[in-house]
């Protein structure tokens, strides 16, 4: 059998297109490049004699950067011409009205397009069983394959080199979306201040205050954006849950996070609270080895319950004890430590049930803190469960295998 030609579409550099497109075809490409030929590209030319060199053209957002008509143009002439068209998904066509996006997929029918292509395409990879059953479920298809978010272990930025400290350490990392699931941890973060403010710490990975606000002059329906300011932005928001609105800090170290200055604080890393500016995507998993606690909360909902469990991976591969929210889709690989307080030697995290997020954040929390010896346990034991299941090497094989599988039916 001749090589199977791949031609991979990432929706952009960063965050789903480094773990959907860029990162696994790129190790397919590398290393399995006696079977599967790939290209990765990101401006598609709208020309048909552009695609007749492939069997199989995998996208997540789009293939073309054009309107939604023409891209639905593509993948029907794909079709007819023998060339498989195969659609990544990793989040619920239908955004919570919690999140930031809310209004923006409203007056742009977003969620209806993205089932356009899914509805249309001969085949869908997404990240887990879960959403796949709500794609079955709602779309009635069936052509849907899990292929989950993975890991690439030989990457600088997961292996693991942790600073070393006398305090048990609270990390959290994401994005901007995700006010609402920090929301759930404001008393524990509030108590474990309060109780075991010389033990312990709270470091806000990701901080960031780029972005623009829209204004709308009522009298004129006018628009303008201008830049955000530091107090308007979400991360602002952020720090004030994990600073108990900066009451637990000295004021001189309190000023100098307000002054929003990139440049070093003198001993940070002893203060009670500790922000880490952005980084770019192939180097932000290194903010892992300024703690040892992984906090992952997450409020119950459909959109959230299809989301993938990268948290989940990330924190294993760098041998973090991981505090997260007993939902789905984190359920699908945590058991949790203690069940209703008896000790589960088979437990690989500490969890926290929906109904009980106003006291068991801080109980989880002060558990570590009075036992720093769990922390590394459970790390180990969270790593075992990872690091072949999600290994990049691991997915990318049975990718491989899903391609070579269709071009032959």
């Amino acid at each position: 059998m001749s090589k199977v030609r791949i031609l991979a579409i990432p929706s952009d550099s960063h965050g789903v297109g480094k773990f959907r497109i860029i990162d696994p075809y790129t190790f397919i490409g590398d290393n399995h490049s006696d079977e599967v030929h790939v290209d990765i590209v990101f401006d598609v030319p709208n020309e048909d004699s552009y695609f007749t060199n492939y069997d199989i053209v995998v996208f997540h957002s789009f293939i073309h950067k054009l309107s939604h008509e023409e891209n639905i143009k593509r993948i029907e002439w794909l079709k007819t011409n023998g060339i498989k068209v195969v659609v990544d998904t990793d989040d619920f066509w239908r955004v919570d009205h919690r999140h930031p996006n809310y209004e923006t997929f409203k007056a742009s029918g977003l969620s209806q397009k993205r089932v356009d292509f899914l509805k249309l395409a001969d085949h869908i990879t997404t990240t887990t069983p879960i959403y796949r059953d709500t794609i079955k479920k709602e779309l009635r298809l069936n052509n849907i394959h899990v292929f989950p978010n993975a890991v690439n272990e030989k990457e600088p930025q997961f292996q693991s080199k942790t600073i070393k400290s006398d305090k048990v350490r609270f990390g959290w990392l994401g994005g901007s979306s995700h006010l609402h699931d920090i929301e759930l941890m404001r008393s524990g973060i509030t108590q474990i201040h309060q109780q075991y403010k010389n033990k312990s710490q709270f470091v806000l990975c990701g901080f960031d205050l780029r972005g623009n606000m829209r204004e709308i002059n009522k009298l004129t329906g006018e628009v303008r954006q201008r830049p955000i300011r530091p107090e308007e932005t979400v991360w602002y928001r952020y720090e004030k849950i994990f600073t108990n609105d900066y009451k637990v800090l000295d004021p001189n170290y309190s000023n100098y996070l307000n002054s929003w200055s990139q440049n070093p604080y003198p001993n940070d890393l002893d203060q009670p609270y500790v922000r880490r500016w952005t980084m770019d995507i192939n180097k932000y998993a290194s903010n892992y080895n300024y703690f040892d606690v992984s906090l992952a909360p997450l409020v119950k909902s459909d959109f959230n319950r299809n989301k993938s469990q990268l948290k989940v991976i990330e924190a294993g591969f760098h041998k973090k004890a991981l505090i997260a929210t007993a939902e789905e889709p984190y359920t699908l690989d945590l058991v949790d430590t203690f069940n209703s307080g008896n000790f589960n030697e088979k437990g690989n995290a500490l969890l926290v049930q929906s109904s009980k997020n106003h006291k068991q954040w801080f109980q989880q929390m002060k558990r570590l803190v009075e036992n720093p010896n769990l922390v590394e346990d459970l790390g180990n034991k969270l790593y075992e469960t990872v690091k072949d299941k999600y290994s990049l090497s691991t997915v990318s094989k049975n990718r491989v295998e899903f391609f070579k599988s269709i071009i032959k039916n």
